[in-house]
């Protein structure tokens, strides 16, 4: 075998391996990921996965600035409707390939809407003030300075830094924000934009009571919405349109059940005000942050989003109902778990464990994906660093896709509390009630999904007798 042969044959046999850990012998409760259903990730290496799409308006349509782009062009125009329907909205910005980058996208359009009737001949300025939530208290990285509000806001002249101010938040309950401390900071600092939505997020925002506050002001800040994490819990948890936000942006990947990609979605018809900020985010989209928009995560989030309008009610009430019961039975076995017991400690897929007394948090999550349970190491709101953090962050949605329930959830969370504080190898015990749960769940059934994901591969694959065997192979699956 050729040194050639030898590398792709081994990089194939630790794929494989990968894929049957993760999918098969793992708890997987990564609060940001989640696994696509099987036609989604067909849809994603389909030919488009190789093309480009570039796309914008001018004189009044929509023009394309490459040939045979139909097909992707109608998908686009589809999805469109499809996320409309899900958000209740009107706008719909897709080109965006990561939800740091809708981020980003939204910031740029901002900053241009705000210098609409400045002179050409002067340079743009910058947001004058932006409030958002802290990073220590579970604020997003995509919405601090250091990440994609980087160079967007002024600097305050008395601290040299930029002129970024956090959410205050509860004494006695930091992942709650103080709304009587943010109403004197708002009338105080006058932003021009308040981001709501966090990382580390256990209780919804306090977007109603904003957008009723700053409905006095003119001009009132843009109020946005990162919903990266909470984006397919869209109306079971939050409604941020009919709470008053002018945009939501987010991820399509952590509990919405799409590929990785990014979403902006607006408001901003005739009568809001906002009709041009909507045409600086189309353009901060494309030629703006954009050239080629990943045509093969776009057909494949299409498929996604058909899934999520058509399964959405249950899926959404049982990832809340199971992290409830997730958080209670940690709880009930001495697991000290953040947020308030008398509101079910969380209202999202998260549950927020606090372990330092077992260890940092970076070493409880080794072992804990040494016994198979994946998690992530979170520095909790009275951390001095990430490095020396002292909880492990979790999130439900994936295992809840998979079929698990309640009863589940509590048997889970034995086998984690007793390696957690006990040190007890659960590994076996993991993969085994794993085993219960390889069916995903929200979706086609697994006949009509192999049924159809073989005629898909069969377009793919070259047209010779071995891959057609293969092809006929998956469909004798159904």
């Amino acid at each position: 075998m050729s040194d050639f042969q030898n590398k792709i044959e081994k990089l194939v046999s630790r794929t494989i391996d990968n894929n049957l850990w993760r999918q098969r012998e793992c708890m997987n409760l990564i609060p940001s990921e989640s696994s696509p259903s099987l036609l989604v990730k067909l849809c994603e290496i389909s030919d488009p996965v190789g093309r480009y799409a570039e796309h914008r308006t001018m004189k009044g349509r929509e023009i394309y600035f490459y040939q045979a782009t139909d097909f992707i062009r109608d998908v686009e125009e589809e999805l469109r409707k499809e996320l409309q329907q899900y958000f209740g909205c009107t706008n719909i910005e897709l080109r965006p390939v990561s939800g740091n980058m809708a981020n980003e996208v939204v910031f740029k359009g901002i900053v241009k809407y705000l210098n609409r009737e400045k002179p050409t001949s002067q340079p743009l300025r910058k947001m004058r003030a932006v409030i958002n939530n802290d990073l220590n208290k579970g604020g997003h990285l995509s919405a601090q300075p250091m990440g994609a509000l980087f160079n967007f806001v002024a600097d305050n002249p008395e601290t040299g830094k930029e002129n970024v101010y956090h959410f205050p938040v509860l004494k006695d309950n930091p992942y709650k924000a103080d709304t009587a401390k943010l109403a004197d900071m708002i009338e105080s600092v006058k932003p021009e934009l308040i981001i709501f939505g966090k990382s580390m997020f256990l209780y919804g925002e306090p977007v109603k009571f904003v957008s009723e506050l700053v409905s006095r002001m003119n001009p009132h800040p843009i109020l946005m919405f990162d919903m990266a994490h909470v984006l397919g819990l869209y109306g079971a948890f939050q409604a941020p349109f009919s709470e008053g936000a002018d945009v939501v942006t987010g991820s399509t990947h952590k509990t919405f059940f799409g590929p990785q990609r990014g979403v902006v979605a607006g408001n901003m018809v005739g009568g809001t005000g906002l009709e041009k900020l909507w045409i600086e985010i189309k353009s901060r989209a494309f030629p703006g942050s954009t050239s080629n928009h990943h045509l093969g995560t776009l057909l494949g989030l299409l498929m996604a989003t058909y899934e999520m309008n058509q399964f959405k009610q249950d899926y959404q009430a049982q990832v809340i109902k199971n992290a409830r019961a997730f958080a209670r039975a940690l709880n009930s076995r001495s697991i000290a778990v953040e947020g308030d017991a008398k509101d079910g400690f969380t209202e999202t897929h998260q549950v927020l464990i606090r372990v330092r007394k077992y260890g940092l948090g970076e070493d409880i999550a080794r072992r804990l994906e040494d016994n198979n349970i994946i998690t992530n190491y979170q520095a909790l709101p009275d951390d001095d660093s990430f490095i020396e953090s002292s909880g492990i962050r979790m999130g439900v949605q994936e295992m809840t896709r998979f079929g698990m329930k309640e009863a589940d959830f509590e048997q889970l969370a034995e086998y984690l509390s007793e390696c957690v504080k006990s040190n007890s190898p659960v590994k076996d015990k993991v993969k085994g009630l794993r085993q219960r749960f390889l069916a995903m769940q929200y979706c086609l059934p697994t006949e009509q999904s192999l049924s159809l994901a073989a005629r898909v591969l069969s377009s793919i694959l070259p047209a010779d007798g071995y891959l057609n065997k293969f092809a006929d192979n998956l469909k004798s699956l159904a």
